[in-house]
């Protein structure tokens, strides 16, 4: 097996992982295959040498103390467990026998070539290192999504189950959007391609490793929001929070320290074209941006919008906000199906309780005020024509 570690570096690079990754992948399998070969208690090291290119097995044991636990091992279940001694220590006393000189915690090595075991010893090591670089393979994939959760993915849809569960192919690995992932209404076929948010990445005996994806987030809004407006993705404006009901409407509360800038006009752009992209994408939902302010009446009052409010009462300690409102402006508080008033409680975090009172909010035009009078009279204006 001269050269091995060249043919190691050659797998990294076929299967697309680092070649530290696939080094230990063969260290594990070559500390397996000589477990195999050996008993399942041996413990064993391998020494890689870069400049020979080859490596070596060592056995190794462990001197401890006569009446040390590690000496046995416990194996079976429940009522069958029983303790057997184990390859990988050796009591002091037993060491002595060899050497005077050993003391606790000295090791003896020797090595085991695996060449002496024959076939049996290829088979084991090729079924162990095709096992050990798919589990590394694996956990570069599992570091390389983990790091890109929170962020939307771009896909291509491969199949729609019978329970609506849409199935994705991402890169290497495939995307799974559950039916309470997709936002109400929305249908894809084979072929679309679509865009979602990465929630986690797991791995399921059903479906290995795979990507959860959601479209129903507030996280999703935040993360098409930063990619429509620069200065969001830039960090001059700053999502404070967002909140959706899914399809239907969305607030998203903005603020910035740049007394320049227009958190709001950045957010919207130009004739509405920054969020209404974001709409689209969305499936038509409404998105009313607010101006985030640290007073919670300032902000509580804002994420009630349209409706104009008459006074408000805030308990911090409770996370209650009583708002007094006159009739007119109640239905819009509320909202249709009481929309309005959910998502303006989800973006805060306040309880908001609405106390009608009676009066109207519309502006009306003061009829104490004196009428000015209109001229007709234009004989004033004659010399400017002159």
């Amino acid at each position: 097996m001269e050269k091995i570690l060249d043919i190691i570096e050659a797998i990294a690079h076929e299967k697309n992982i680092s070649k530290e990754h696939a080094l230990e992948a063969f260290k594990d399998a070559l500390i397996n295959t000589a477990k195999k070969l050996t008993t399942f208690t041996s413990a064993f090291e391998v020494i890689m040498d870069n400049d020979t290119k080859t490596y070596t097995v060592n056995k190794v044991i462990t001197v401890v103390a006569d009446n040390d636990e590690q000496l046995f091992v416990e194996v079976g279940k429940d009522d069958n467990k029983e303790k057997i001694p184990s390859d990988a220590f050796m009591s002091l006393s037993e060491a002595k026998e060899f050497d005077d000189s050993l003391e606790v915690g000295d090791q003896l090595k020797e090595e085991f070539v695996l060449e002496d075991h024959g076939r049996t010893a290829s088979a084991n090591l090729f079924k162990e290192l095709e096992y050990h670089v798919q589990r590394r393979i694996e956990q570069d994939l599992f570091e390389k999504y983990r790091e890109k959760v929170g962020s939307v993915m771009l896909g291509t849809v491969n199949r729609v189950d019978a329970d609506d569960n849409t199935y994705v192919e991402i890169g290497e690995l495939k995307g799974v959007m559950s039916l309470r992932n997709r936002i109400k209404g929305e249908t894809f076929k084979r072929g679309d391609s679509i865009r979602a948010l990465l929630r986690f990445v797991s791995v399921d005996p059903q479906y290995g490793l795979f990507l959860e994806l959601t479209r129903t987030s507030p996280k999703f809004l935040e993360a098409l929001m930063a990619s429509e407006v620069p200065e969001i993705a830039d960090g001059v404006v700053e999502i404070v929070n967002a909140a959706r009901i899914p399809g239907e409407r969305a607030k998203i509360a903005l603020k910035t320290e740049q007394m320049n800038v227009d958190p709001i006009g950045a957010a919207v752009g130009v004739k509405g074209v920054r969020i209404n992209a974001v709409s689209e994408e969305l499936a038509g939902e409404n998105i009313d941006c607010i101006e985030f302010s640290p007073i919670p009446e300032v902000f509580i009052t804002r994420a009630l919008s349209p409706a104009i409010t008459q006074s408000i009462k805030v308990d911090a300690a409770e996370k209650k906000a009583v708002i007094n409102i006159t009739g007119d402006q109640k239905a819009k508080a509320i909202g249709k199906s009481g929309i309005n008033i959910r998502l303006a409680s989800m973006l805060t975090g306040y309880t908001i309780e609405l106390n009608e009172v009676e009066g109207v909010a519309e502006r009306q035009v003061d009829s104490s005020e004196p009428e000015v009078a209109k001229t007709t009279d234009t004989t004033a204006l004659a010399d400017l024509f002159k």
